[in-house]
């Protein structure tokens, strides 16, 4: 199989322009102290650039606004977008917006489009995706307890929920919620759009992580119950049973911007190594001339351009076959990036010293949000298990007690392969 990742002059001069522009206007969102009206009225302004650029929403296709890029190309700038925590809001791809208009893009209805889908890529709306619980259904879904039973012509969801992203702030939620109890563990979900102002609908906190959040706006990771919540029949998106279908084609190519992201991040805190490593002076010299520090710029160097291959080639596979044939190469993809990610910031701490842990520097705030991607889309052990048991597929036990390359049962065969030959050469001395 040959890979392409190349895109043409155009796209590429669009690259170059969020760069710069990620770099010159977004940046100094991170360190702006005003009050939140100010604040969003300068992020507005920038949008507004952005839009000029034809760059909005560009994961979503040309009819809703977007450029119905691939994901190959989304993965480019998501990578862009990812060396600022306010680059994804300015540029109109923000989670769990994003994932949301997507999964309503394609499996919703004219009326949910009309209603919801509409509003919230013109950002006069804001959603909320709940999926997550706290006891069993966070790594396995399959175990998620919330349902949603038909009664009449109105659905009624009961369940908790936590760690639904942007529940404290969301006009309204997607809710995956068991439909079918006895159906297989794969077709007993589906999906919902709530209103949060539903009768039923207790936001009761955004939980406090270590990675804190964007608290002047509300951003967060909220705990919901969902107390004998009713809503029409015609809030299902999709199918009954299509929740885990839906839940899988918007979190597969999610995980490719999530990686590339990271990479972007990662990438910001290689360029806060490397700067360091010159400037700092230690046992008589600067850094950048000691072994180790040597050692990490080249490591870190290498593990980010092996995972960026590695997100591509996915990327590439969901463009040309579909997020379903991409499953082992994004299952790699996020654990393998995570920890990309973690190593790259945990060298660049380590080389700034107590600059580096302190808060003058963005990597103490990296390294907090780099431990979470470890966890969220699924646990790095999850994904790990999914690629072994993918790989072991194609592999069969060898037949009898040594394994198939054991050499003296090889030579023994490869005598009898040879014997005739053998036996002449022999005879021939």
């Amino acid at each position: 199989m040959t890979w392409d990742f190349s895109t043409e002059p155009e796209f590429e001069a669009k690259l170059e322009w969020m760069r710069d522009f990620v770099k010159r206007e977004v940046f100094p969102l991170e360190v702006l102290e005003t009050d939140d009206r100010t604040f969003m009225r300068i992020v507005r302004s920038l949008q507004d650039q952005v839009k000029k650029q034809g760059l909005w929403a560009a994961h979503l296709t040309p009819e809703l606004g977007g450029q119905g890029f691939g994901q190959v190309k989304l993965g480019l700038m998501h990578e862009i977008d990812g060396m600022s925590p306010w680059a994804p809001t300015v540029f109109g791809n923000q989670a769990p917006d994003s994932g949301n208009s997507e999964v309503l893009a394609s499996f919703g209805s004219p009326a949910q489009k009309e209603r919801w889908l509409h509003p919230l890529l013109a950002g006069r709306l804001r959603s909320g995706f709940s999926m997550t619980e706290p006891d069993h259904a966070g790594s396995d879904p399959v175990e998620m307890s919330t349902t949603a039973v038909l009664d009449g012509d109105e659905w009624v969801i009961n369940g908790h929920k936590w760690f639904t992203s942007n529940g404290m702030i969301a006009d309204f939620l997607i809710v995956m919620a068991v439909t079918d109890p006895s159906a297989g563990p794969y077709e007993r979900a589906s999906m919902f759009v709530v209103p949060t102002e539903a009768p039923g609908v207790n936001r009761l906190r955004n939980i406090p992580t270590m990675a804190g959040e964007h608290e002047r706006f509300g951003y967060g990771h909220s705990e919901i119950l969902y107390e004998d919540v009713r809503i029409p029949r015609d809030s299902i998106i999709g199918r009954p049973g299509e929740g885990f279908k839906i839940a899988q084609l918007r979190l597969g190519p999610g995980r490719i911007h999530h990686c590339m992201r990271w990479l972007g991040q990662a990438g910001r805190a290689f360029d806060i190594l490397c700067e360091r490593a010159l400037q700092r002076q230690a046992f008589g010299g600067p850094l950048a001339q000691k072994q180790t520090v040597q050692n990490w710029i080249a490591d870190s160097a290498a593990e980010m351009r092996a995972a960026r291959l590695m997100t591509l080639q996915a990327a590439w596979v969901i463009d040309q076959h579909g997020a379903p044939a991409a499953r082992q190469e994004i299952a790699l993809i996020k654990f393998y990036g995570a920890t990309v990610l973690h190593n790259v910031i945990d060298r660049a701490i380590q080389v700034c010293g107590s600059l580096g842990y302190s808060s003058d520097l963005p990597l103490e705030e990296m390294y907090r949000h780099a431990r979470a991607a470890r966890i969220y889309d699924g646990p790095d052990e999850v994904h790990r298990q999914s690629v072994a048991r993918s790989i072991l597929k194609d592999y069969r036990a060898p037949e009898g007690d040594w394994p198939s390359e054991h050499v003296p049962t090889r030579r023994e065969a490869a005598r009898r392969k040879f014997a005739q030959l053998l036996e002449e050469s022999t005879a021939n001395l």
